[in-house]
């Protein structure tokens, strides 16, 4: 089927279908923001016609396209490297993201606009479409001013902005989507959003997408032992105490028999190659990128211990990992600092370093490497606790009831109003 004979199908069938959505999306591309894509397949499962606005991204170049009946609209982007850039980088998609609205809304008239931060900028464009009746949701993916305070490690003007458009973000929306219960705090206290509009979605994996496939051994290189790590790598993601706690191992401990693989990419990464070099681990540590799909799986299938080295800060404090998530779902035991919603999550699934203590986090890498029946025990109580509730199955059903909710938003009472101020 053409794509012109695609986007007819669709348009035949937006009357029968319960709503149509646009979700919009800044700071990674779809499908390998997986969080947005599984919120899509589940509101698209559900009846819903579903629109995506996101970056282009590597392997992700394509303007439009049409995934399972999804239509995504992709616009061009840079990776910022300061308040300067990021403002010009959140200008720039501004205006690109409300020029694709406007077109889809055209073809779709949807009437729920999501919106996934960072940045919390997207509001502005939440109220053009207020007018003409669209809810707005905002889905709080990371509380932004907690990381600006965390990348730049100061407060100021920028802080300051980033907390007044973090406000009026939450005053805009009809529904907010939090990740846990940290951030649900920030949203009724701070935000001053009514605990019956906000809903926690959780990052969970979705199961069938940790069907792992046989171990390969060659992934090891040779060695006894796979560290992985899956994530972003920029400056508050703690790579370089990674790093750190490697060269204490190789060096110190003269432990040669792991390989350390660092999966992902970031603005960070570059350097932290460099690093990694200068440190003599180029043996040992292999920066392999971005991966998905079956090459993911096999890393994961293959692999000792999942690391989640984030350092704690106010930033990551209150998040939940997503990487912690799936490396429970595979069955993995984590070794990763004593933050509070790391805990929370993982519980006897993992070792718990002392707060940024690089030394100590390797001690727990060894400790693990040392003793396969404590891998074996962990993996096993990780992977329970994703089957008993913390996977995607259990977030759907909150998600789509968010969704009833906002449909249904100031229905029931029509005096329904939010303060600004």
């Amino acid at each position: 089927m053409t794509e012109t004979e695609k986007l007819t199908s669709i348009d035949s069938h937006l009357s029968g279908r319960a709503a149509a959505v646009c979700i919009i999306v800044e700071n990674a591309p779809v499908p390998p923001d997986r969080r947005v894509w599984r919120e899509a397949v589940a509101l698209s499962n559900a009846g819903y016609h579903v629109s995506i606005i996101c970056p282009k991204g590597l392997g992700f170049s394509r303007s439009h396209e049409i995934i399972d009946g999804i239509e995504i609209y992709r616009h061009r982007t840079w990776q910022a490297s300061g308040p300067t850039g990021y403002a010009l980088e959140y200008g720039w998609s501004l205006v690109v993201e409300f020029l694709l609205a406007i077109r889809i809304y055209m073809r779709t008239r949807f009437r729920i606009l999501q919106a996934c931060n960072p940045p919390d900028t997207i509001f502005l464009i939440g109220l053009f479409f207020k007018l003409l009746g669209v809810r707005f949701v905002f889905d709080q993916h990371d509380p932004v001013p907690e990381f600006f305070e965390a990348r730049f490690r100061r407060k100021g003007f920028g802080y300051r902005l980033a907390r007044l458009a973090e406000r009026l973000t939450f005053r805009t929306a009809n529904v907010t989507i939090v990740t846990n219960e940290s951030c649900r705090e920030i949203a009724v206290t701070r935000g001053g959003v009514p605990a019956r509009d906000c809903f926690v979605v959780r990052n969970c994996p979705d199961l069938n997408d940790f069907r792992l496939p046989p171990a390969l051994s060659n992934l090891k290189q040779g060695r006894q032992h796979l560290v992985v790590y899956l994530g972003t790598m920029g400056t508050q993601d703690g790579i370089d105490l990674l790093l750190t706690s490697i060269d204490y191992l190789v060096h110190k401990k003269h432990r040669v028999d792991t390989l350390f693989v660092l999966i992902g990419g970031g603005s960070e990464r570059a350097r932290l190659e460099t690093q990694s070099i200068q440190s003599g681990l180029s043996d040992h540590v292999k920066f392999i990128g971005p991966l998905y799909g079956d090459d993911l799986r096999m890393y994961l299938a293959t692999a000792d211990i999942g690391v989640s080295p984030d350092p704690s800060n106010l930033f990551n404090d209150k998040l939940t990992m997503v990487k912690i998530l799936e490396y429970m779902a595979c069955g993995l035991p984590i070794v990763q600092f004593d933050l509070p919603e790391g805990r929370r999550i993982a519980g006897d699934a993992a070792l718990y370093a002392e707060r940024n203590e690089c030394l100590d986090f390797a001690e727990r890498i060894a400790k693990l490497l040392d003793s396969k029946s404590l891998r074996c025990r962990m993996g096993t109580i990780g992977k329970k606790r994703i089957q008993d509730g913390l996977n995607w199955d259990k977030e759907r059903s909150t998600l789509l009831r968010a969704y009833e909710h906002a449909l249904k938003f100031g229905v029931d009472d029509p005096a329904v109003s939010r303060s600004w101020l």
